[in-house]
């Protein structure tokens, strides 16, 4: 596997500056976010991207995934979604996902991760998943043509918040077109096995996320090692399996301190490659 940290804590730098600070850290690659102030697709001009894709390759970076997930340049983290009540809302979400199928073509990126529905906000779940079909269709074709990956993120409080809502709407999905983004703490926060979820999934996994959680199960991202989550175990779990891709840490919580959170959290993964991983 090959470690990425997530642009999303850097929201007080600009993409090039985070792109130099990781790669000086020793990472492998970047998650790049798809949003303010990093790169909303609407905002970037076709220079915007020749000076990200030349960055990356000054700096000697991979991009781990496009985190089309967070919307804040139109809403916010989570709206609009994909199951909004208002058809104009929805029709943002899929533009957007759209604009970021096509970024992460232009930036040689092989995936791009997405809200698992939204907030159901009173909806009844039957129309939630409705709603959530009718807008992946909406965006299969164009990630058909670019050959970019789309990746289910199920998060606490969503649409799709564990293992058994994904497998289920999975079924329903080209798997050649749509995956997993298994975001190790978010599963620990509904009450899950992480390891065992790695294994059970290890068909539909494109791409982990990796945080930390306290005891409590409260979903805030805290640093590698500093919560209840057996990390060593789920890191060996994803050596299992033989995945080959990134896992990209997310410590968006760390926005006042994100460099010392990147350099914390490679710490910790260097000592796990040089101990727990023999």
């Amino acid at each position: 596997m090959k470690f990425a940290f997530s642009s999303n804590a850097f929201r007080r730098y600009t993409l090039i500056e985070t792109i130099q600070i990781l790669s000086s850290l020793g990472y492998q690659g970047i998650e790049i976010m798809a949003d303010v102030p990093h790169a909303f697709p609407k905002h970037l001009t076709e220079g915007d991207i020749r000076a990200i894709r030349k960055a990356l390759e000054d700096n000697g970076l991979e991009i781990s995934n496009i985190n089309a997930f967070m919307h804040h340049a139109d809403g916010d983290t989570y709206h609009p979604s994909w199951i909004e009540s208002d058809p104009v809302l929805r029709a943002k979400r899929i533009e957007y996902t759209l604009r970021c199928i096509d970024l992460a073509n232009k930036l040689g990126a092989k995936t791009i991760s997405t809200e698992p529905g939204g907030p159901l906000q009173g909806m009844n779940p039957e129309e939630g998943y409705r709603f959530f079909t009718e807008g992946l269709m909406a965006v299969e074709k164009r990630a058909r043509e670019k050959g970019i990956r789309i990746l289910i993120e199920p998060e606490p409080g969503l649409l799709i918040e564990n293992s058994t809502q994904f497998a289920a709407f999975f079924r329903e999905l080209d798997p050649d077109v749509f995956g997993l983004n298994c975001d190790i703490g978010h599963f620990f926060c509904v009450g899950e096995d992480p390891v065992g979820i790695i294994t059970d999934l290890k068909h539909a996994i494109h791409h982990f996320h990796l945080e930390d959680i306290a005891s409590s199960r409260e979903h805030y991202h805290l640093m590698l090692g500093e919560g209840a989550i057996n990390l060593p175990q789920v890191l060996q779990a994803i050596s299992q399996i033989g995945y080959e891709g990134f896992v990209t840490v997310e410590l968006y919580t760390y926005e006042e301190r994100a460099t010392e959170a990147a350099r914390k959290a490679y710490e910790y993964l260097q000592k796990w490659q040089d101990t727990g991983a023999k």
